[in-house]
């Protein structure tokens, strides 16, 4: 379990050539950002690394890590998630969070009833999404992130208040043949 006071900025997708490089997918806005946050550190704590950015490559960067020396070491580390110290990056301006303070909040809708809790923040190229579980949501929904749908989000009371639009959280119907 990652430190609280830690965020998730990359993950480690595989070796990368023979020499102990890994390509590493950044999680930044600001992808090169990752190897400017210091010493990176397994989501455990028990290992740190220091990355150097070697060169751009599909997905991410390859990237050379304090210790790691061959293909063999690198191919151990596969799916390993690198965090950074929230103190080591940037305030966000107030409009901004990071995913990691938005997963667990509860999510009310306009007029104060509760809908669920936030799951996940994805994004698969439009924008980001919300995955929203709670009763009566079966897997689960998923709301566009925005000012319009999603209005308030309050860090402190540990809330987001969404004001969706007409349909998004009615079940599907069993006559309706598109949810098949």
């Amino acid at each position: 379990m990652a430190k609280p006071d830690h965020i998730c900025v990359g993950a480690i997708m595989g070796a990368f050539g023979v020499r102990g490089e890994v390509r590493v997918k950044s999680f930044c806005a600001e992808p090169s950002d990752i190897a400017s946050y210091g010493p990176l550190e397994t989501e455990d704590g028990t290992t740190t690394y220091k990355i150097t950015l070697t060169r751009p490559v599909k997905t991410g960067y390859a990237v050379r890590l304090s210790g790691v020396q061959t293909k063999e070491q690198a191919d151990a580390l596969k799916g390993t998630r690198l965090y950074a110290p929230r103190a080591a990056l940037p305030n966000l301006p107030d409009d901004e969070f990071y995913h990691t303070d938005l997963i667990g909040l509860t999510v009310l809708d306009t007029g104060g009833e509760t809908i669920g809790k936030i799951a996940a923040v994805l994004n698969h190229g439009a924008g980001d999404l919300l995955e929203v579980r709670g009763k009566g949501l079966g897997n689960g929904v998923l709301i566009p992130f925005t000012a319009t749908v999603v209005p308030t989000i309050d860090l402190q009371a540990g809330r987001a208040i969404i004001d969706p639009p007409e349909g998004l959280l009615d079940p599907p119907s069993k006559t309706d043949k598109s949810a098949n």
